[in-house]
């Protein structure tokens, strides 16, 4: 068998398929594999560099095929799909990774592998996230329900428990609907001790990890915000400069060019969207801060809301913050409002103290 140059492989969850091409771009390996004989077949290869789909389980594998002594990369799917030819199937999907990798414009966007405690941390912000929704839906619910028999209450997690009072102390209510809402109400109070449990590992993981206490000092940064920077962005010196950081968020805006018309669209959404909401919604809260006067903008802030309705405000203030957290990342410096500022004669914007991203707020 001549030389692999480059493997690539489409995992699944007991189904591995490989495809491995020469110097030439020529198909030399063609193997499938089940789960258990995967490892033992691919630590027995020469290959020049190892090719995965960025997915689920693939940050495991990747770490699974280092320790092996291998050269891994992942393949952001996107990419990959481009060159699935007709019939997309596992072989094809094989196929298509060691195509996608032999293309330069590919090679510079591929994923960094997760370590252990950034799948960790990644896990706990997953979890709570899920918690959240969970809790959301059984609100919804237990006042969907109370609505039917007149029992209404206003918006609010803190209107909640005051509802299920009420329902309780009606005694008009059926037997029935008493006792589900007796139901929904001790599955919302046991809902929300795990939510307050998961809150204080957040806050654990964030005190005990520096570059999260660093980026937590950036005014529109909370706890979470923090951790997902440090979870999410595995690889901060990918990145040329912080201008292709936020572009890798969706916070630009898309650029639609044909027939030499050139058009500027909204953001392009692309990247991954808790961070880039937490960003949105940490310079949200901000604003409201500043419409209301309790603290004072910087001079760019200020122009942008005299110029700008406040949703474009808010996202261009994420981009910001986005650039922000990138600079703190590749250089380990700390947050210093002062430091533009002192060069054009400015004081500094007074913040006071305000996290503009509270930990509930997701």
């Amino acid at each position: 068998m001549s030389k692999i140059s480059r493997l690539g492989i489409d995992t699944s969850k007991s189904s591995f398929e490989l495809c491995g091409v020469d110097d030439k771009g020529e198909v030399v390996l063609r193997k499938t594999l089940r789960r258990k004989q995967f490892v033992a077949f691919v630590s027995k290869l020469e290959v020049g560099e190892i090719g995965l789909e960025a997915c689920g389980a693939s940050h495991h594998w990747g770490r699974e095929l280092q320790q092996l002594g291998h050269r891994v990369v992942l393949v952001p799917a996107q990419y990959v799909k481009s060159y699935v030819p007709r019939g997309k199937n596992d072989k094809n999907d094989a196929r298509a990774i060691c195509v996608s990798l032999s293309q330069p414009w590919v090679r510079e966007r591929l994923v960094p592998i997760k370590s252990l405690d950034q799948s960790a941390g990644q896990m706990l912000l997953g979890v709570r996230d899920s918690l959240i929704k969970r809790r959301t839906q059984l609100t919804n619910s237990i006042r969907g329900h109370a609505s039917e028999f007149g029992l209404v209450a206003a918006k609010g997690l803190d209107k909640v428990e005051p509802l299920l009072e009420r329902i309780a102390a009606d005694e008009g209510l059926p037997a029935l609907a008493r006792e589900l809402f007796a139901g929904l109400g001790e599955e919302y109070a046991e809902l929300a001790q795990h939510i307050a449990r998961i809150d204080k590992r957040l806050m654990a993981f964030q005190r005990d990890n520096e570059l999260a206490r660093r980026l937590l000092e950036v005014p529109t940064i909370g706890p979470i915000g923090a951790c997902l920077w440090v979870t999410k962005m595995v690889d901060p010196h990918a990145f040329r400069s912080g201008r292709d950081c936020a572009a890798w968020l969706g916070l630009t805006p898309k650029d639609h060019t044909t027939a030499g018309k050139h058009r500027m669209g909204g953001i392009t959404r692309a990247g991954d969207e808790s961070l880039r909401s937490t960003l949105v919604a940490g310079a949200t809260a901000l604003l409201r801060h500043v419409r209301s006067g309790r603290i004072k903008p910087s001079p760019w802030l200020a122009g942008m809301l005299q110029r700008k309705p406040p949703k474009l405000v808010a996202v261009a203030l994420a981009n910001k913050t986005a650039r922000i957290a990138w600079k703190l990342m590749t250089s380990g410096e700390r947050y210093d409002p002062q430091h533009r500022l002192a060069r054009e004669g400015l004081d500094a914007p007074q913040y006071g103290g305000l996290r503009a991203e509270p930990l509930a707020a997701t």
